[in-house]
């Protein structure tokens, strides 16, 4: 009996993937994005491994311009030193110039985050020639680097074919700089934060009922950490301001006539403490005793 053979269909041709074409080679622009993105992260690294661990940066010697900017109100936001901010902010930043996403969409948020950071950045510096009548260079270093991203990105924009109505786009972000800022602004001023802790409250009133004084400067890292000791209940310190008329001023009266020239200084009972003392210290040295309001 014949078997009939069937043949084995003949074998398919391997299909081969089609070849990905490589990644076009970056331009000088994206490499300069790029560059400077980087540059920025590590100044803000540096400078927020010192706000963090309480070191200042190189060239900021205790009492310069650098250090009281570093120790200012304005060095935090929200608990958090600025430095850190600026971290994350360069970091976006040098995520969105890596990616090789939509050219429009990238552009776009390029152009938010780095107008964000501009404009925080000159807020800040103003902040310290007002407010501080001082300034920090890397501060000024970080500036001058968003500064640079800015004006690439927007050398950018044709490339990327984006034609945003301008009148709408400028408003909307108008809008969240002046969130931020007020924000920002509220912060330093001590107008948000924690609640006020009731022992510090007790304790500052009694400090000022028996005649104790704080003596400092605005301009001082030292007495902003003194300050800090009492949270939201620094309000009620017996505080006198010894550079009523700015840091180059006149020193007031007050203090001239007490002969106070380190800052902080306290007067306690009639006894003289130029440092930074901590609640319980204060406590003990003029005789406060904290009893809880009865719940």
């Amino acid at each position: 009996m014949s078997r009939k053979t069937r043949s084995k269909p003949a074998p398919r041709p391997a299909q081969t993937a089609p070849a990905r074409s490589a990644p076009a080679p970056r331009r000088p622009r994206e490499l300069a994005l790029i560059a400077l993105s980087a540059l920025g992260l590590l100044i803000t690294a540096y400078l927020s491994w010192g706000a963090l661990f309480g070191s200042l940066p190189a060239g900021c010697a205790e009492g310069s311009s650098c250090a009281v900017v570093q120790g200012s109100v304005w060095s935090r936001f929200l608990g958090v030193p600025v430095s850190v901010w600026g971290f994350v902010t360069y970091l976006v930043l040098l995520f969105l110039a890596l990616s090789r996403g939509k050219p429009a969409a990238r552009w776009k948020r390029l152009f938010s985050v780095a107008l964000i950071g501009l404009v925080i950045s000159l807020y800040l510096t103003l902040a310290g020639l007002i407010g501080l009548q001082a300034v920090c260079v890397w501060c000024l270093a970080s500036q001058a680097v968003i500064l640079a991203i800015f004006v690439l990105v927007l050398a950018e924009r044709e490339r990327a074919a984006v034609k945003p109505a301008w009148d709408v786009w400028i408003g909307q972000h108008a809008i969240v700089l002046a969130a931020v800022l007020g924000l920002m602004h509220a912060s330093a001023m001590g107008w948000i934060g924690p609640r006020e802790d009731p022992r510090l409250v007790a304790l500052a009133q009694h400090l000022e009922s028996t005649g104790a004084k704080f003596y400092g400067a605005f301009w001082c890292p030292v007495c902003q950490q003194q300050k800090d000791r009492f949270g939201a209940a620094q309000k009620y310190l017996p505080y006198v301001e010894c550079s009523p008329n700015g840091r180059g001023g006149a020193v007031a009266f007050a203090c001239v006539s007490e002969n106070v020239t380190n800052y902080p200084t306290w007067i306690i009972r009639g006894q003289r403490y130029s440092e930074v003392l901590d609640t319980d210290t204060l406590a003990q040295r003029s005789g406060f005793r904290w009893q809880p309001p009865a719940e």
